[in-house]
């Protein structure tokens, strides 16, 4: 067994039993950012402490070589330049560089700074021998030996300009699409909801486009979503709806509201917060000729369970593209690697 896995299974329990009852730790991240509700924080710490199981553990650390990690190090020094949409974003990052065996130095997000430090303090709390390999840097990264850096579209040449030299991986905006054929039931539905609310729809794997076909009754969904209505009493999302709505209403748009979301028929793919794109087919292989012409902008691509005839043409057509069910989007697995590029394989290559 490697010796790093007692570590992260400790770790798991932590972040599922004691991590959501650290009121103090959910007090001081919302007060860093509004966006991080309670609600959404412990939201994050159940999606991470499930994804260290036991068993999920051991087959992701089984696919790799790995160095004792515990024991030393390598001697290399991976510069992490986090992001900050989604409470611990950036921890799966934190997770592979330590599995690797390498000194890690992070650049949180200034409005996510509370909630990697605690869990590196988590991590050594556990495993004293960590201590002092994982270190946060308030300037620059200085001397690192390679870089992941995630940011928007806009950072991405200050990210070349800077680590372009070094090894690296560079991540810009991804979204996250459905497409529904019609025969959904009002759980999968339900489970759509989840992809797109949770975290109010700001992460890179969020639902923000939605392809129906072209008799599809949207009722259905309005239904289906009844249980998110209290996202309109977030000042933060509340403002989103507000001002896309008066944007909206002024272009004379068409868009339909039941009071917390509104739908736009769009052939945009990445909605702001509180609203919703969507875009009617007559036959699946279009949407797949659209899904693999956007490939590069998408992160996952979500269907419901028995949408088999889809599943298969899009995997058979644009193979790199991540597939998962309705109501999964939000709870990646330790081998769901961002832009699909495993990011272990990528650190142990710097040896």
């Amino acid at each position: 067994m490697n010796k790093l896995q007692p570590v992260l299974l400790k770790l798991g329990i932590w972040f599922l039993h004691n991590a959501p009852n650290d009121n103090e730790l959910l007090r001081l991240a919302e007060s860093h950012n509004g966006w991080f509700t309670a609600d959404s924080v412990k939201t994050a710490f159940k999606s991470i402490g499930e994804s260290l199981g036991e068993d999920q553990v051991s087959k992701w650390l089984l696919n790799y070589d790995l160095p004792d990690v515990v024991e030393g190090d390598s001697g290399k020094r991976v510069g992490l330049i986090l992001a900050g949409n989604l409470p611990l974003v950036g921890f799966h990052d934190i997770l592979c560089s330590v599995v690797a065996g390498h000194n890690v130095a992070i650049k949180a997000s200034r409005v996510d700074m509370v909630l990697p430090k605690r869990v590196v303090q988590e991590i050594e709390n556990i495993e004293p021998k960590l201590k002092g390999r994982i270190t946060f840097v308030d300037g620059k990264l200085g001397k690192v030996d390679a870089v992941i850096a995630t940011g928007s579209s806009n950072t991405m040449r200050y990210f070349d300009a800077y680590f372009g030299h070094l090894p690296h991986l560079f991540r810009a905006q991804r979204t996250g699409v459905a497409v529904l054929d019609g025969l959904e039931s009002e759980d999968e539905l339900k489970a759509l909801g989840d992809d797109m609310f949770t975290h109010f729809g700001l992460g890179c794997r969020s639902t923000t486009k939605v392809f129906l076909p072209k008799d599809f009754d949207l009722d259905r969904c309005f239904g289906a979503w009844v249980s998110w209505g209290d996202l309109a009493m977030n000042n933060k999302y509340a403002n989103n709806y507000d001002y896309h709505k008066a944007i909206w209403l002024l272009n004379r748009d068409d868009l339909i509201e039941n009071g917390f979301l509104l739908v736009k028929e769009d052939d945009q793919w990445v909605s702001p917060v509180g609203t919703l794109f969507i875009e009617r087919y007559d036959e699946i292989d279009q949407i797949v000729n659209k899904l693999t012409d956007y490939q590069n902008g998408l992160q996952l691509v979500t269907s419901r369970a028995g949408a088999k005839q889809f599943k298969s043409a899009l995997s058979k057509q644009s193979p790199t593209i991540a597939q998962t069910d309705l109501g999964s989007a939000q709870s990646p697995a330790l081998d769901d690697y961002a832009d699909g590029v495993d990011a272990i394989e990528f650190l142990l290559d710097l040896k």
